[in-house]
Parts: C-alpha cells; structure tokens; sequence
C-alpha cells in the first residue's frame, strides 16, 4: 500500500464528509494505493456515525473509536499502530489542512528520501495572541533543546516513513514532539516543507492555555528520557555525587576551623546545617539513581535496540 492517512478527531463531524471526499479526490488522481483512518477520540457528537457511513461507501476508510476522550497523541499512536501504507501522513480533520499538499509530501519521503517531513505554516489565519506568542516561544525552545531547526513543530500536518511510526511511542502531549522522538530513535533525515493554512470552517478550536504548560512538561520528560532512559545513574549518581562531594569537603572545612579556633563552635553556625543539607540531598540523588537502575533493568524495554540493517544474522545463528 502506498499512502496512510491518519486523521485524529474529536468533534468534527460536520468537517468529515467534505474532508474525505477531497482526500479520495486527491488520492485518485495520483493513482496511490490508499487507507484513511480516522481516529476518533472520544467524540459526543456524530463524528462516529458519520465515520461508519463514509466507510460503508468506501472500504478504504477505516475507523478507531475510543470509548473515552484520551487526547491527540492517544490517538495518534493508535493510529499509527493500524497504518500500513509506506508513506504515512497525518493530518487535523478540522479541514484548516490542505489534502492538496498530500502528494508533494508523499514525493518528499518516497523520491527525495525523507524520514519525516514537518509541515511549516508559515501564513496563518488564527495568530491570536494567546496561540501566536506561546507557540513561537515553545518552537524556539524546542528547537534549543532538541537540536532540530524547525519552524513550527506543533503542525498536524506531517509525513513519515512507516518504520518511523512504528520506531516510536505517543503519549501525553507528545504529538508536538514526534520529530524529537523520531530523531532519539535514530532518524536524522528530518526535512520541513511550507504547507497552506486554512481559516477553520467548521466548529471551534479544541485546545485551551493549558497546552503549553503540558507541552513544555513533556518537553522535558522527552529530553531526559531520550537521553537517561537506559542510564539513570549516569545522571542522578553525577549530580549526587557533585552534592556530596561539596557537602563534605564544605563539612571538613568548618572541622578544621573548629579544631584551629574553638571558640568559633560548630552546630551554631549556619554553613554547618548547609553542608549538612548538601551532603544528604546528594545521598538522596546518588540513591534514585540506583532506584532507576533497578526499575530500567526489569522494565521489558531494558535491552530493546531499533536495528537498522542486518548482515550474516539469522534467527538460528543469533540463538
């Protein structure tokens, strides 16, 4: 199968029908072989009847229902874990996406050998400044922490290869982050294209402030598990032992000056209780970090390695 289209959604079932019917036009008209799944996220509307009548029409569109609302990065992953087209393109089901940008898209992972493409909205139709604001200062942060010079890593509108997809996990309110974590599982090709934005038609925006306070947590969650995940002690055990190391030569410091000069005492002085404060802070650092080399050894991830390519190898000889 050539083409993946995964589609989130919640609310949206007055967009659906002219929103597939684009995509179908599109897609026929370039001869790709196609699937549509549309993930719905917990709607209270029709989204879900709507989703069945379109699929009755046409086998290629498929349907995920969750019973629940669990958030865009739920269902992304789900999503992804159904997809089976080699190019694999998400996009919002709000119709603010152009269904038109599917085919440079496709070219870009399949003819110019992309991993991923991003979309850029560079001209957009809701620069609120609540959204505005907010949105170019987690891109600038992102692109700091990460590495990844992207413009504007919230777009829905992205592109991958399949094993891009099934390389990596969504969760939370990762779905901003899936460059970030595609290129932690090792895929560096990351490309960004400048795609059409479009004035919302139908409906009102599903997210609120709070976005940004979860996506600047989940941004660190990312950095840290990307980088420390296998290794815990490697970062809690160096910063505790930083902590106690100036605890105690701080505490031997005050030792000397109390033996040299007694009458300045020892427990009444306030660098005494600081030294102290160190010393059992970086115990505590030096402590989780032997808890998390615990808990990443019996986790079933602990000896899971994305391998790209194998030569001479079989199943027989590596047993």
């Amino acid at each position: 199968m050539n083409l993946s289209l995964v589609i989130p959604l919640y609310n949206e079932d007055e967009s659906l029908p002219e929103l597939a019917d684009w995509i179908v036009r599109v897609v026929t008209a370039h001869n790709y072989s196609y699937e549509i799944i549309m993930v719905d996220d917990g709607s209270v509307d029709n989204s879900w009847a709507v989703i069945e009548e379109l699929s009755s029409k046409n086998p290629c569109i498929k349907g995920i229902k969750f019973q629940r609302n669990y958030g865009k990065s739920a269902a992304l992953n789900e999503g992804f874990k159904a997809a089976l087209g080699d190019v694999v393109i998400t996009m919002d089901a709000d119709m603010q996406d152009s269904p038109d940008e599917i085919p440079s898209l496709y070219d870009l992972i399949m003819v110019d050998g992309y991993d991923m493409i991003s979309g850029w909205k560079k001209k957009r139709f809701d620069n609120t400044l609540t959204k505005n604001i907010p949105s170019k200062f987690f891109n600038w942060a992102t692109r700091k922490a990460s590495g990844i010079y992207l413009h504007d890593f919230n777009c829905g509108l992205k592109a991958y290869k399949n094993k891009v997809i099934k390389s990596i996990e969504v969760y939370g309110e990762m779905h901003r982050y899936i460059p970030v974590l595609a290129k932690w599982a090792g895929f560096r090709k990351i490309g960004e294209k400048v795609v059409e934005h479009r004035a919302r038609k139908y409906g009102t925006t599903k997210f609120g402030w709070e976005r940004f306070v979860n996506g600047f947590l989940d941004l660190t969650s990312i950095m840290f598990v990307g980088k420390y995940g296998k290794r815990p002690m490697h970062i809690f055990g160096f910063w505790g032992s930083i902590c106690f190391f100036l605890g105690f030569i701080m505490s031997i410091y005050l030792v000397i000056t109390r033996l040299m000069y007694p009458e300045t005492g020892l427990s009444n002085r306030p660098p005494f209780y600081i030294a102290l404060t160190i010393m059992i802070i970086g115990s505590q650092l030096f402590l989780a970090g032997f808890i998390g080399e615990l808990i990443s050894r019996n986790s079933p991830g602990r000896n899971f390695y994305l391998i790209e390519k194998k030569l001479g190898i079989n199943k027989t000889s590596a047993e």
